[in-house]
């Protein structure tokens, strides 16, 4: 399963959030994710999308019960850096293969 979280960032704190997301990608790499990328809009420079795959959509659950004290910390400080009304943006994707009858 693919899990996208979209940030708004104040452009000048691009470097200080891109530092604060690589300690975030060892948090969510050690907690299960196969592949984790951080991507910025070039069309809007405070947008900026973190995305990570994990086998199953249970293992993504697991993911949440896993995280320590130590990686919620790591996480709030990484989202500290959204700016706005509301939360990072989150969504859940399955592959489309996954109700795919054929071998």
């Amino acid at each position: 399963m693919l899990v996208l979280i979209e940030y708004r960032i104040a452009p000048e704190q691009a470097h200080e959030f891109a530092r604060a997301m690589r300690a975030l990608r060892l948090v969510r790499l050690r907690d299960g994710a196969i592949r984790w990328g951080l991507f910025g809009d070039t069309a809007d420079l405070g947008r900026y999308i973190e995305t990570f795959v994990v086998e199953s959509w249970a293992e993504h659950l697991r993911q949440h019960e896993r995280m320590t004290v130590g990686d919620r910390e790591v996480r709030n400080q990484a989202t500290a850096f959204h700016i706005g009304d509301t939360p990072p943006s989150v969504s859940h994707f399955i592959s489309a293969y996954a109700w795919d009858d054929e071998p």
